[in-house]
């Protein structure tokens, strides 16, 4: 029976060599930033279904309901008129419509 030799560790090959550990901790920088990253896009969005609505009458119409959309148009009852909410809700108040919660 031989004796065991003792052979040097080459230092490439260790797997705890100062390269490998600064590649593992750039790894795991890489996959905190992309969580942080993704975190954020997904809790700082708004909700696209923002809008407030007002019950209009008017001497020569029906009650309806006008809907400020997210997008800053004005809907009644549910149609988008294309025109802004505040110059549809300002026409209607000249016209003598009465519109409130």
């Amino acid at each position: 029976m031989q004796p065991v030799r003792w052979m040097p560790v080459n230092p490439r090959r260790n797997k705890y060599s100062s390269n490998y550990l600064k590649n593992i901790l750039a790894m795991k920088k890489f996959k905190l930033l992309i969580l942080l990253l993704f975190s954020i896009s997904i809790f700082s969005c708004k909700k696209d279904d923002d809008r407030s609505c007002l019950t209009c009458s008017s001497p020569v119409t029906e009650s309806f309901q006008l809907c400020h959309e997210s997008d800053g148009s004005a809907s009644v009852n549910g149609q988008n008129t294309g025109t802004t909410y505040d110059e549809y809700l300002s026409r209607l108040q000249e016209e003598g419509a009465e519109c409130g919660r």
